[in-house]
This record gives C-alpha cells, structure tokens and sequence, in this order.
C-alpha cells in the first residue's frame, strides 16, 4: 500500500503529533508498506527519511502552545504538488483543521482520506473558525480517529460526527529493561519532570510552588527538570535551599529521556489542561517509572488509576506535594507501580496500534470489514474499551 501522512506541525521541532506520525511511518515501512510524509519544516537541511518539506513556519498560539504551522502560496503549491504526484492509496491527515499543510491537503485531495483529532479543549477556535473552511473537505474525510474520548468529545461537539478511538503509538522497546528492578528506599526521592515547561498548561508551576513542601517532609529530595525553554523565571522566589536541590538539564535527547526516566524514583505530570491523550505517560509506564499525575480525563484514561497510577486533583500543590511524599514512603506502592507500568504500556505499543490503524486503511479502500465508529457517552470510563486496555 502506498500511504502517505501529513503533519501539520514544524517535524524539525519535537512534540507529540510529530512522533506519532515519524513513528507510524517506520512501522507502516517495516510492514512493507510505502510511506511518504508532509511536513513543515524551518530547516530542510536535514529531514527524516521520506518526509517533503511543504515549506518554513509561523509560530501561532494554538490550546495553551505555541505550534509552528505552514500556510500561504509556496505551502499551499507544494501540498498540491505532494498530492498530485504521490499516487497514494490513501491519506492520512493529522489535525485537518489546523491551518496549516492538513487543511492544504484535505482540501487538494481526491481519492480516501483519513483524519486523526489529536486535541481536546472545551471550546477549539480553531475548530470554530475553520469550520466553514473544513465543509469543502468534511465530506472527503472516510474515516475520523481521535487519539482519546476526550479529543474525540471534541470533534464531535465542535463538528458533529463519531470518530473511531485509536490511541497514540509508542515504540516501547526503547525503555524495556533500563531500570533496576529493585526501587529505592533511603534517601530522598528523584522526582523528574519533562516537557515544555515555558506552557503554563504543562504545570511546572504547580510543582515548584509544591516543592518546599516536598521538602520539608523528605530534606533529600531531588527535583529533575528537563525540557526546552528559559527555566530562570521560574525560579525566581525560591530559596536558596530549595534551588539547591533541583537539577536543570535542558533539551535532552531520546537516550537521554529514556535514561532519565528509568532512574527516576517518581515522574510528576502536574499538567493542567488541553492534554488529549499523555505520551509522555505511556514512555514513562514503558520504563517503570512510578506515576503521579493530575487528574486530567485524558490522564485518567491511559493510567486507571491506581492501576498504572496515581492521581492529584489538577493545579493543588498541596495535594501533589503529599502525593510525592506518601509515594516515597510507600516502597512497596512504587514496586508495585514499576512492576505493572510496561505490561500498561504495552497496549499502546506500535504491534497494536499500526494493526488498527491499518485496519481503517483498509476499510477506507473496501478492503476490510467496517471499522466500528466511535459514539460520545456521558462516562468516561466506559470508553476504556474501546482503547483495547480491558
């Protein structure tokens, strides 16, 4: 089959949608198949393998981020040229309503479409606005997938329809046999955090106002901050012992995050809003990193707490900062967290999610059965099974 995947976000620029799609790609090719990307990129010089440039971007504030998108003449002519010329079988776009390559493509194309919704907010503008836009290309859509109930909640209020849930990828083996399979019990705990910190919805704020506290019960205690932007303003306030105690490594590699998360004794992810799915969870359940997240829909759903793990009520410091220091007390509770975390990852490894994936394909092409369709329901928790975890 020959597929091709549009991106609408800078593939140069790390973030979650674009290794989604960079690793569908790779699985789709280790099953044979024949894989093209389109992308933005603001640095041509060195693309991933089978990605085309659809041009350079323009930084545009979008569900609490800043997404870098392509969008004017030299992008617009150079998705139709991709879709003209690619002789795909299908096409599969990420975030058709973004304004970027995705609505470029969805409004070029001819022939099967599929449509992934990666996002999930109350109110999407950019759902809104581009909804007169969106009805040109709505109806060449075969087939809608959202990444979770929650980005699947939002395409159906925001554009009616169901979706089929299929959620994000993961390439597991990576993280599988870093981590020493004994937790520790003296000192203090390495806490970690990783992600774009200078986002207020990623919530770093809510753990360092959290973090005296963690303090004060557990005086050993480390703080890892990993990600890129400007840390320093975050740090203003604090004491000199409490920024003694956190360590700054910046933008680190895929080895470097695989690394910190097997050594880490609890990953906190404080986020407090516009999470569709939790990547960042999966890889840290891959690696057996104990969990502590707040209590997003979109979080809940990838770790059933306390199953793959535990939860705080979203933006309470307080509540975090007892989190973290009753976990540490608890040796035998990040044992058993550890223990369960990759079996949990495991459902969201490539081997089952490319097979759904390729299962709507070929329901798009009429060469597989009908996809069963997503249909919003009021409680969340009866969606788990469609996302094949029960």
């Amino acid at each position: 089959m020959k597929v091709g995947l549009v991106n609408p976000y800078a593939i140069d620029v790390p973030g979650g949608v674009q290794q989604h799609v960079l690793e569908l790609a790779d699985w789709l090719r280790a099953q044979g198949h024949e894989v093209s990307v389109l992308a933005p990129a603001d640095d041509e010089s060195a693309l991933p393998e089978g990605v085309t440039s659809a041009g350079g971007t323009l930084a545009v504030r979008y569900n609490g981020s800043v997404a870098r998108l392509a969008f004017g003449p030299l992008a617009s002519a150079r998705t139709r040229r991709w879709v003209t010329e690619g002789g795909f079988d299908v096409v599969h776009i990420h975030e058709p309503a973004s304004p970027s390559v995705s609505l470029l493509a969805l409004w070029a194309m001819t022939g099967p479409v599929v449509a992934t919704f990666h996002s999930s907010q109350i109110k999407s503008r950019a759902l809104r606005l581009a909804g007169p836009m969106l009805q040109a290309g709505l109806d060449k859509i075969s087939a809608r997938i959202a990444v979770s109930e929650e980005a699947a909640r939002t395409v159906s209020e925001q554009l009616g329809g169901p979706s089929v849930v299929i959620p994000n990828g993961l390439n597991t083996a990576p993280f599988s046999g870093l981590r020493d399979p004994e937790v520790r019990s003296t000192g203090g705990p390495n806490v970690l955090f990783l992600g774009r910190f200078t986002e207020p919805r990623k919530g770093l704020a809510v753990l360092l106002k959290a973090w005296p506290a963690v303090l004060a019960q557990q005086p050993a205690a480390r703080l890892d901050i990993a990600g890129p932007g400007e840390i320093e303003p975050f740090l203003q306030g604090l004491t000199p012992e409490t920024r003694a105690s956190i360590r700054l490594h910046g933008s680190v590699s895929a080895h470097d995050k695989e690394a910190l998360l097997a050594d880490t004794d609890i990953y906190a992810a404080p986020n407090t809003g516009g999470e569709s799915f939790g990547i960042i969870l999966t890889e840290a359940l891959a690696a057996g990193a104990p969990i502590i997240a707040s209590d997003l829909v979109a979080f809940s759903d990838v770790l059933d707490p306390p199953l793959g793990g535990q939860t705080f009520p979203n933006g309470d410091s307080d509540a975090l900062a007892a989190a973290i220091s009753d976990l540490w007390c608890d040796p035998a509770e990040r044992q058993r967290l550890s223990n369960a975390g990759p079996g949990r990852a495991s459902h969201y490894d490539w081997a089952h999610v490319g097979e759904r994936i390729l299962a709507v394909y070929d329901s798009v092409r009429g060469d597989g059965a009908e996809v069963t369709r997503y249909v919003p329901v009021a409680r969340r928790r009866r969606g788990r099974r469609s996302l094949g975890l029960r």
